[in-house]
């Protein structure tokens, strides 16, 4: 990890545990990442990988039965760094970042939206607590984001309760709530999975508009390649609770040096190919989290796996910004994909 001023968000070997009926779920298990101001890093890895349990590790948004085992959350804000890890969940200092500095959108809008109240009263609300705009420019104010998320009669909607929206405006209303205070960093958890792609176009806008104008780090958690080829800054690739290559968009996808990184790239379409193009799949599944392998865990899908990785691997270095843990890597550099 550097000490780069232009970071807004460092996170150094994280570890985030589940406990179940005696069980232990290593969900994150040693994360190290930096987000810097004013660029996008991209996290990327099949469903179960460790993704949104990092992003609310981060809000101190953990369930019950879950705890941060050791490691480091620094929030470099304007006043001075502060260590997430050591403030209480709904403390009030918490709570005054959660919000406004550092804002999340979540991946199921159902879920996050309070049924109960309307869609204005929800963004509103995290008017009325961090700015001090009156109740009439807390909803002018509304009605405007609402407006840019490409909602219609906003005026009208606003009144309206989650369940009379579609999936795709709950999600929109999310968003609208995540950006309304401008945040220094804007975790965006999938946030645009139900939506058309018209209206990905200009969510993707307006998040690229708040980096520009606002300087807002954003940590960006996809599935879609073409988001991260045309979004990212940063990548980094997770699987099984670690991050097991990291670079610039370039060195990861135009270089990849890890097995699951290239199988990942591999399973991808390509537009223009036609329909002769061969498409290989990742063989196996995912193991059980309760139940993992020893060592490292994409060896048992891993075409590259030799004895050695029976031991986890080390974080290597190919350079300053890009890294890996593979044992073979120096191996698979030379035929990375150009």
């Amino acid at each position: 990890m550097t000490n780069n001023p232009n970071v807004a968000l460092s996170v150094k070997d994280l570890k985030t545990y589940f406990y179940t009926n005696s069980r232990c779920n290593k969900a994150v298990n040693g994360v190290s990442f930096e987000i810097e101001k004013g660029k996008t890093l991209c996290i990327v890895g099949e469903s179960g990988c460790g993704k949104s349990v990092t992003a609310s590790t981060i809000m101190q948004l953990l369930p019950k039965l879950s705890r941060i085992e050791q490691g480091e959350i620094t929030y470099h804000s304007d006043a001075g760094d502060i260590s997430i890890e050591e403030l209480e969940p709904n403390g009030r200092k918490m709570r005054s970042i959660r919000g406004s500095e550092i804002a999340m959108i979540f991946q199921d809008p159902m879920t996050a939206l309070n049924p109960v109240y309307t869609i204005g009263f929800q963004i509103g609300e995290s008017l009325k607590y961090h700015t001090d705009l009156d109740r009439k420019q807390i909803r002018t104010k509304t009605i405007e984001l609402l407006r840019n998320m490409g909602i219609s009669l906003p005026e009208m909607r606003i009144d309206d309760y989650p369940h009379t929206f579609s999936g795709g405006m709950r999600q929109r209303a999310m968003i609208a709530m995540a950006m309304s205070c401008n945040p220094k960093i804007l975790i965006a958890d999938e946030p645009t999975t139900a939506l058309d792609v018209t209206i990905q176009s200009q969510i993707f806008e307006l998040m690229e508009k708040l980096k520009t104008d606002h300087g807002t780090a954003i940590m960006l958690i996809t599935h879609d390649m073409g988001v991260v080829a045309e979004l990212a800054d940063n990548v980094a690739v997770m699987y099984m609770g670690n991050i097991v290559e990291a670079g610039t968009v370039d060195q990861v996808l135009r270089n990849p040096v890890h097995p699951y990184t290239r199988a990942l790239l591999d399973s991808i379409p390509v537009l223009g190919m036609g329909k002769d193009q061969i498409i290989e799949p990742i063989p196996g599944s995912t193991p059980d989290p309760y139940n993992r392998p020893i060592g490292c865990q994409f060896a048992p899908r891993c075409s590259y796996a030799v004895d050695a990785c029976d031991v986890m691997p080390d974080e290597s270095y190919i350079d300053k910004t890009h890294r890996v843990m593979c044992w073979r890597y120096q191996e698979l550099l030379p035929n990375a994909k150009k």
